[in-house]
């Protein structure tokens, strides 16, 4: 009896030792960087909004939900130029501020009339290395949140 226990616990220990194996190696050969290259670009979903925003450059929305976690709830979008230069439009450079040194560099545009636009970004630092985005601007449907939907990806530095 005592050799069939110890044979089980044998045979148990060399399929442990051979499942770490066979992990270590599709880590190497990059079998296993499939969910890792998926997260260096994707679906972006954005939610903010722009109480302190008046249109005057300098000004800010904040973000209150995000679908990418290097772009935290609590993050401020700021606009560089005025509203309405050209007449009817916001079309500014942008600074996202995620906090500690992680921000992004994008341009905004947006027809003040419609309240749709689109916003691109082109890199950032810190979390944000390498950030580029594309995404839709789109008005508020319940007078307050601001909606961004588009993709997102990181480049390798």
């Amino acid at each position: 009896m005592k050799f069939k226990t110890l044979r089980a616990v044998f045979t148990l220990v060399l399929l442990l030792v051979m499942g770490v194996m066979i992990v270590g190696f599709a880590l190497r050969t990059g079998i296993a960087s499939v969910s890792a290259a998926s997260a260096k670009h994707g679906e972006l979903h954005v939610t903010k909004e722009c109480s302190a925003y008046f249109g005057q450059p300098g000004e800010f929305c904040t973000i209150t939900s995000s679908t990418l976690w290097q772009i935290k709830v609590g993050s401020t979008l700021y606009y560089d130029q005025a509203a309405g230069v050209p007449a009817g439009f916001l079309d500014s450079n942008v600074l996202l501020d995620a906090g500690d040194g992680n921000w992004a560099t994008g341009r905004c545009t947006l027809d003040l009339e419609t309240g749709s636009g689109l916003c691109t970004f082109s890199d950032g630092s810190g979390e944000l290395a390498g950030f580029s985005a594309r995404v839709r601007v789109s008005p508020p449907t319940d007078g307050v949140h601001w909606s961004w939907d588009g993709t997102y990806s990181f480049k390798k530095h």
